[in-house]
């Protein structure tokens, strides 16, 4: 099930003294947590009006609207920051890490469950499912399109086409 608000950083010091914080982005880059006009603060989600945002290295700096003094930005340190996904247009077959944790992997051909979606590696040259099996071993499926055939969120399954190869050390 898609969650309507997703962990997007956390705020880790301050800045200045006019109430600015510093953000460790939990995102793809830092940019893209600056561009939000509102972000939503701890686990009940309370809006938080971004004034301004600017990137300093790899780090978000954050104006929000009514914190306006050193002390009050102190206040924050710790806090979660989340988005609202109705918030972003991802495009075609672009998910949310966060989505696709837990889900089930299965063979296209023959039905196998290889285990459950446990963490996404960001390689560079592509992602990697890191798939916990049932035994409990580490299974890394390569997200390639001669791969990773389809993500179904109404049945909560990722059906992939294993490389002849790729899990013959398996268990």
């Amino acid at each position: 099930m898609k969650k309507q608000y997703l962990e997007i950083g956390k705020i880790v010091n301050t800045h200045g003294l006019n109430g600015m914080v510093k953000v460790m982005p939990w995102c793809d880059s830092p940019e893209f947590l600056s561009e939000f006009e509102t972000l939503y603060r701890g686990k009940d989600h309370t809006p938080m009006k971004v004034e301004r945002a600017a990137v300093q290295k790899n780090m978000v700096l954050i104006k929000f609207a009514g914190v306006d003094t050193p002390e009050a930005a102190n206040a924050l340190r710790n806090v979660i920051l989340f988005m609202d996904r109705n918030d972003v247009e991802l495009d075609d077959d672009t998910y949310f890490i966060q989505d696709l944790l837990g889900m089930r992997v299965v063979d296209a051909d023959n039905g196998t469950e290889y285990g459950k979606l446990h963490d996404v590696l960001q390689t560079g040259a592509n992602d990697v499912y890191e798939v916990e099996s049932p035994t409990g071993k580490m299974l890394l499926v390569p997200v390639i399109p001669d791969v990773v055939l389809n993500v179904d969120f109404d049945t909560d399954t990722i059906t992939i086409r294993p490389l002849k190869g790729l899990f013959d050390d398996a268990d």
